[in-house]
């Protein structure tokens, strides 16, 4: 994951191995994804046989904190897990409440509604989301935005990318949560999981690969505090 440049600067080739670490590490990979569409998978399937909002609902829990399970009997990182849990959850209490089937979708869309807003939002705020959720993994953190003008551009872009994405994503569900049954919103939203991600992910990849390499602000803090200690050494 270092991105510091060696005497000619990194080959594009570097570049492009980071990048793609760095997402692979951020959004999860393959596994994330299988966390992602398996509990509502199991939703949509169990109900569309058989009608029952309680079996349905629970068998979804269930399944999210299994997988939580499985992260932490493998030590692995468990935020995406985690975060599937908190979904399923509130989908669940929602769906339970109200006795509508429906909604056990609609706390997703809505937070899908809501982070779209807030690509968009932040980017034209000079801070795009989408820096700020991996200039840690980049190990440049903030740097980005007032250091490196090239990366703040790829990250205002690819925010964007996200942003529309997500905000195409709720043009469809949200009036098929109004028109639509139960059965077809669910196997839609499905549909919509991966798809949209891997598009915005792709872009992603695209607009960082061909953007300047990262500034290791780590790096620089190690070698400051390794000078420091040197000069003191000195006196």
């Amino acid at each position: 994951m270092d991105a510091r440049p060696g005497p000619d600067g990194p080959s594009p080739h570097d570049t492009k191995a980071v990048t793609e670490a760095a997402l692979f590490e951020a959004f999860g990979g393959l596994r994330g994804m299988v966390e992602t569409v398996l509990p509502g998978l199991l939703f949509v399937t169990i109900f569309t046989i058989n009608k029952d909002l309680h079996v349905s609902a629970l068998a979804a829990l269930a399944v999210s904190l299994l997988l939580v399970a499985v992260r932490l009997i493998r030590r692995d990182t468990v935020k995406h897990a985690f975060s599937g849990v908190f979904g399923v959850g509130f989908g669940v209490v929602f769906a339970m409440m109200t006795g509508n089937a429906k909604d056990f979708y609609l706390p997703g869309m809505l937070y899908t509604l809501g982070l779209g807003l807030a690509y968009i939002i932040t980017t034209l705020a000079g801070a795009p989301l989408i820096g700020l959720m991996l200039g840690p993994v980049f190990k440049e953190n903030l740097s980005w935005r007032t250091r490196n003008p090239g990366r703040k551009k790829a990250y205002a872009k690819a925010s964007y990318a996200w942003g529309f994405i997500l905000l195409g994503k709720c043009a469809i569900l949200f009036p098929l949560y109004w028109w639509a049954d139960t059965t077809q919103l669910g196997w839609v939203l499905v549909a919509l999981k991966i798809p949209p991600f891997l598009l915005a992910v792709y872009l992603t990849w695209v607009f960082l690969a061909k953007a300047p390499p990262p500034i290791d602000v780590f790096a620089e803090m190690e070698e400051a505090e390794r000078a420091e200690k040197e000069r003191q050494a000195n006196a």
